[in-house]
């Protein structure tokens, strides 16, 4: 995949185009941004999360962040493969880490079944509770049909693709 080529595929435009209500806390706490950050807001901001000015943002698609700054992004680990087959990462403020999906259409479920990036890498709040949301169900019906599943296998299966992103993350720390 070509480093300029920032479109967002047309399930990430509409799940995107979704408000999505942070409810005082009660919510889920995402804000997507309209486009992908470019390659070189990309390359900083992983340098200056890691700590790390040796390296490049390559490997990532950030599309949107949390409310203190963390971002949602595709992690691009399987090289030839399209963006949408591509894992679905959280890199918090806070140094939280975790692969959310492991891919475009399993993040469209984790979506509807009324979770955000955050909440699926996080356990922070154990008395949050998530809420479906029908306009995300319907997305995700129109584009992953396929994928159907309820969010905690979503993260579940992510985290059992992926159970070393923590430490290839934390690796590149400086």
């Amino acid at each position: 995949m070509s480093n300029e080529d920032r479109q967002f595929p047309a399930a990430l435009a509409a799940s995107m185009a979704v408000r999505f209500d942070y409810a005082d806390g009660d919510g889920v706490d995402f804000e997507p941004f309209a486009a992908f950050l470019s390659a070189d807001e990309t390359t900083e901001w992983f340098r200056a999360w890691t700590g790390n000015g040796e390296l490049n943002g390559d490997g990532f698609r950030v599309f949107g962040q949390d409310g203190s700054g963390g971002y949602a992004a595709f992690w691009l680990v399987h090289p030839g493969r399209a963006l949408v087959e591509q894992a679905v990462v959280f890199l918090g403020s806070e140094g939280e880490t975790g692969v959310v999906a492991c891919n475009l259409g399993a993040f469209l479920w984790l979506l509807a079944d009324g979770f955000g990036p955050w909440e699926a890498a996080t356990s922070y709040e154990p008395e949050w509770v998530p809420h479906p949301n029908r306009e995300l169900t319907a997305i995700a019906e129109q584009f992953a049909p396929d994928h159907r599943a309820p969010a905690a296998a979503v993260i579940e299966q992510a985290t059992r693709e992926f159970p070393d992103f923590d430490d290839t993350i934390m690796e590149l720390c400086r």
